[in-house]
């Protein structure tokens, strides 16, 4: 993997009628990496994916792909031309694809279990599924972009499709956007996390660098929770609840556990966050 991002937007916006679908998103992915890309629906994860492949126009801000403006018409032709994207309605795209792997068809149509002369209307919502995987991982593509990719799929079919992701991004260099729901999905194969929120990036980096920054707090005091405002930069949110307070921190626990303990409270813990917890508290979900 290379630090030069493959996709890199700046203030990205989309707005369709009233609906502000992006508003001012600024997301890179460096080259050879697996991004996970969360939110809510209607977060704006689709959308985006539509502006880098040329399928909707930005209405200001810029998209890059490979360098190139995803915005112009003849940038966007050749982006399609190295992109392989699977929609989440699992759409079945014909065409041309002149750096077909036929290696790969083969061994992924035996593993799959899809039957060559099947009719599509035939399939299954999850042989549809691995179907257009298939053509995804086998057309060549630099760069897969995958709008909930696993849906559809039973436990061991999705654990099936994840390796494959995984082993096909390491054997070809290939960088892998994948938007999903299945937080335990992302976090299991993901080296990268991009969360939105109304259009915006409100996390993004490498996952191992959001492990060891990320921390939850906890402050138990003798009598109710002081009211009072923390200032330490990189609090993501304070929860009271009678004599606890529970507080996120992306920024490390030193500076904030400090000043905690002028607080004088009677005992101060700190524990590492899971993905979902930090997923929950910056989209503002109650937990």
């Amino acid at each position: 993997m290379t630090d030069s991002p493959i996709i890199e937007t700046v203030e990205l916006t989309k707005i369709y009628g009233e609906l502000k679908a992006v508003d001012g998103l600024n997301f890179s992915v460096p080259q050879g990496s697996i991004c996970g890309l969360l939110g809510r629906n209607g977060a704006g994860k689709t959308t985006t994916l539509k502006v880098l492949l040329g399928m909707a126009r930005p209405t200001s801000g810029t998209a890059r792909v490979f360098g190139l403006d995803a915005g112009e018409s003849d940038a966007s032709v050749e982006i399609r031309r190295r992109c392989a994207f699977v929609s989440e309605d699992k759409d079945l795209y014909a065409g041309l694809y002149p750096r077909w792997r036929t290696d790969l068809e083969q061994r992924y149509q035996t593993a799959f279990a899809l039957q060559p002369h099947a009719s599509i209307k035939q399939l299954s919502r999850g042989a549809r599924t691995k179907l257009a995987l298939l053509l995804a991982v086998c057309s060549g593509a630099e760069l897969l972009l995958l709008d909930e990719p696993t849906s559809g799929l039973d436990p061991a079919a999705n654990e099936e499709i994840l390796q494959l992701l995984v082993a096909h991004a390491a054997r070809e260099g290939a960088t892998i956007v994948l938007s999903s729901h299945h937080l335990a999905d992302i976090e299991q194969i993901a080296d990268r996390i991009a969360i939105i929120d109304h259009g915006r990036a409100v996390v993004q980096d490498a996952l191992d660098d959001i492990r060891e920054r990320y921390c939850r707090v906890q402050l138990v005091f003798d009598g109710p929770a002081p009211e009072a405002a923390l200032r330490t930069p990189g609090i993501v949110g304070v929860k009271r609840d009678g004599r606890v307070m529970r507080v996120l921190s992306s920024a490390g626990s030193e500076r904030l556990v400090a000043e905690a303990r002028a607080m004088n409270p009677v005992t101060v813990d700190v524990a590492p966050v899971t993905l979902k917890e930090i997923f929950l508290e910056t989209v503002a979900v109650e937990i």
